[in-house]
């Protein structure tokens, strides 16, 4: 079959599914609106098609004057953007594709949606939204919006089953997929006897870097503790924040227990999780992270915080912890809890590595994707 993404940008996240369709014998063509410095183009090579040339005039106003001391104003294109509409229709109507997946509720997702409904080509919404979620709102907004998107909804967030929250029918889990990488008996931990935590996350304030260094460093006398922060630094907001961290790291002399790197190609990140025992994740405000099961492809186990969108992956006490959002304190605990029994920090890798075998492969992605054409067209829900 021929597959169409059209998202904001090729992902790292998305290279172990575009990996298995290839291998399966499927097509794939990846629409982007942007590329970001680090991605792999092992298995597909995107189509960078970009914004039409007056929303580019649009978005350096809105990035470069009305907002150019907002770090978050450079992502106001992935939900406002418009493309090329005739450069779009070209690519689409000369692909065919089977089944179209389209990222976020997006003016960018609505024009590719509109363009793929006239030729009934099969599309589903790709978002990370909660599975377990509140009813949709209903105001006139959200109702074009809704008009405007494909019907069925993928999300890799399975949310809180609480009060108030439901399922929609429309609305199916669709975990990420990594393929396991190494297993518990053919790698090695503690390497020189120290114990070794990496920390992978753009460097912004959210991803809560210098709340992770403080626990580290009350718990610094107690383990041989080392830190490998890895993470994107490329405009001059993250480079700033970066120069913080790298500044606490000084001025708290760690500099013999913490490495700070930044931008590292994706083929070389097998060689930190191996470097590694224990993954943490110390971010808020994180819709869906990839990093605790890419963690978990290397038998390592991972400490994240509970609000984290894919915090399900995790199962507390068994394949990592939990922490309390934002809580410092209740971080260090948990970090104290996991580095005191090495022989459980392994059993809970192993475990990790377990339920990815059994839950986040490429094979439970493709039936599901598979089942969501085939009710799109049983039901013409078009």
């Amino acid at each position: 079959m021929r597959f169409l993404y059209v998202a904001p940008r090729y992902h790292t996240n998305q290279m172990d599914i575009m990996k298995g369709l290839k291998e399966h014998g499927h097509e794939v063509c990846f629409i982007s609106h942007y590329a970001a410095i680090i991605e792999d183009y092992s298995y597909v090579q995107p189509i960078v098609l970009g914004y039409s040339r007056l929303y580019r005039l649009i978005d350096w106003f809105y990035v470069h004057v009305l907002h150019r001391k907002d770090p978050t104003a450079i992502v106001f294109k992935i939900r406002h953007g418009f493309p090329p509409v005739g450069r779009l229709r070209k690519i689409i109507y000369d692909y065919k594709p089977d089944i179209v997946i389209l990222r976020e509720r997006s003016v960018y997702s609505m024009a590719a949606y509109l363009l793929c409904k006239r030729k009934r080509y099969p599309c589903i919404l790709y978002n990370q939204s909660p599975l377990w979620a509140e009813p949709a709102k209903t105001d006139p907004a959200h109702r074009l919006a809704a008009r405007l998107s494909p019907r069925l909804r993928m999300t890799p967030v399975m949310g809180v089953r609480r009060e108030g929250t439901s399922i929609g029918r429309n609305d199916y889990f669709v975990p990420f997929v990594i393929d396991p990488q190494r297993a518990r008996q053919d790698r090695t931990y503690f390497d020189k006897g120290a114990a070794h935590i990496l920390c992978i996350g753009k460097y912004e304030v959210r991803k809560h870097h210098l709340m992770l260094l403080s626990a580290v460093e009350k718990l610094r006398e107690k383990y041989d503790i080392r830190v490998t922060l890895a993470g994107e630094a490329t405009n001059h907001f993250q480079k700033e924040y970066c120069g913080q961290v790298r500044a606490y790291v000084r001025e708290h002399h760690m500099e013999d227990i913490v490495t700070v790197r930044t931008n590292i190609p994706r083929r070389e990140m097998e060689r930190e999780y191996l470097a590694a025992d224990l993954c943490v994740i110390p971010s808020t405000l994180e819709m869906a992270s990839v990093s605790q099961i890419e963690a978990m492809s290397y038998s390592l186990p991972v400490i994240c915080s509970d609000t984290n969108g894919t915090a399900c992956y995790v199962e507390d006490g068994v394949t990592g912890y939990l922490f309390r959002d934002c809580d410092g304190a209740d971080l260090q605990a948990k970090l104290d809890a996991m580095l005191t029994d090495r022989e459980r920090m392994m059993r809970m890798g192993a475990a990790g590595y377990r339920a990815l075998e059994e839950k986040y492969n490429f094979d439970t992605y493709y039936t599901a994707l598979t089942e969501m054409a085939d009710r799109i067209q049983r039901e013409q829900l078009y």
